[in-house]
């Protein structure tokens, strides 16, 4: 069996992205290119173009828009946070799909999770590092 056949037997590919608080459950299948995310149409649950042209990324490097059908389920943290989970979902997703598409991905910088996060706030300090205001009176 050659990597081709393989590559169409293959009917469904899941994986998870992470953003700051959101994470966003991936799950590509052959089709027309129609991405779902928690159930609505991406334009309807993004509707600022910069999310959905950031969404659609990896698709578009790799080829796939008008082959492969997106269905996302994404929790947590805010709008912009939750665009990036679900871009790396779908990279990430796009890599077990076809490992051949893993050196485009990476180059891109979509493979790479993006480690910054809030960071917590400390005892004694009013935010994680401002610390109290001094006052005369």
């Amino acid at each position: 069996m050659s990597k081709t056949d393989v590559q169409q037997e293959k009917n469904m590919e899941r994986a998870v992205g992470r953003r700051k608080t959101s994470s966003a459950r991936v799950r590509i299948t052959p089709g027309t290119g129609v991405i779902v995310i928690n159930g609505r149409p991406a334009d309807e649950f993004f509707p600022v173009l910069m999310w959905r042209q950031k969404i659609s990324a990896p698709l578009e490097a790799a080829g796939r828009a008008q082959t492969l059908d997106v269905s996302v389920k994404v929790v947590g943290g805010g709008v912009h946070s939750q665009a990036e989970a679900v871009r790396h979902g779908i990279a990430r997703a796009l890599v077990k799909w076809d490992e051949t598409l893993k050196a485009v991905l990476k180059a891109e910088g979509f493979l790479t999770r993006d480690p910054r996060a809030k960071e917590r706030k400390k005892f004694g300090k009013r935010r994680a590092r401002r610390g109290h205001q001094w006052k005369k009176r």
